[in-house]
């Protein structure tokens, strides 16, 4: 288990205050993480080829073309104010 100290220079690294209690319990909680990786460490992996994924699915892609929208004079015409084929809008700032 991790000793108090130690905790105590995690938690200041990470900026967390903590109270006795919550030492002790983090300390036990790193203690059994730590010891799960360590398992982790010892399973053999030389022989099996690394995966990003399992489901066999594949992206598909398709070619991105501007397409010219026709109901654009519409869309000017419905707006409240246009300046040169633009939408002008109060200032934001």
């Amino acid at each position: 288990m991790l000793t108090i100290q130690i905790v105590e220079y995690i938690a200041k690294l990470a900026r967390l205050g903590l109270n006795k209690k919550e030492k002790e319990k983090f300390g036990e909680q790193l203690s059994k993480i730590l010891d799960f990786v360590e398992q982790l460490q010892k399973v053999e992996v030389k022989n099996i080829e690394p995966i990003a994924q399992i489901t066999g699915l594949e992206n598909r892609e398709r070619i991105d073309e501007v397409e010219q929208f026709a109901g654009e004079k519409k869309l000017l015409d419905l707006a409240p104010d246009t300046d040169n084929g633009y939408f002008k809008i109060k200032t934001v700032f």
